[in-house]
């Protein structure tokens, strides 16, 4: 069983930067995307960005598009994202997932695309 851990959220205030983290452990999956999603409170689950196996493609939400990062160390089985510039709408429970083969880009940005989902970490962007 592949369990995901997201590290990282905290209290910042508007403009500020951070960087989420998300190891993986358990059996090694190969050719599989992994995306962030977020979900603020009262509100849908809502897609971020995702990032195919090999590092090289990456979408994203067009609410985070030029403030956001996703990248990923395959060797160290950690994906990352660098927010920058944020904003108190991104305040949310924010959600490290895996998939168990690729995905098709159509749905890159469907929850149920996703097997694995980590227990979230929270970022709160309040002045």
């Amino acid at each position: 069983q592949v369990q995901l851990t997201e590290s990282g959220g905290g209290l910042v205030t508007p403009g500020d930067s951070l960087r989420l983290s998300c190891a993986a452990s358990g059996p090694t999956l190969s050719n599989i995307d992994r995306a962030w999603f977020r979900q603020a409170p009262g509100k849908e689950r809502e897609f971020v960005a995702a990032i195919r196996w090999s590092g090289t493609t990456t979408w994203y939400s067009d609410s985070v598009k030029g403030r956001f990062t996703v990248s990923r160390d395959n060797n160290k089985s950690t994906l990352y994202l660098q927010m920058n510039s944020l904003k108190p709408e991104d305040t949310a429970t924010y959600f490290c997932v895996a998939s168990r083969h690729r995905v098709i880009q159509s749905a890159l940005r469907v929850p149920t695309s996703y097997a694995y989902w980590g227990q979230g970490t929270r970022v709160t962007v309040s002045s």
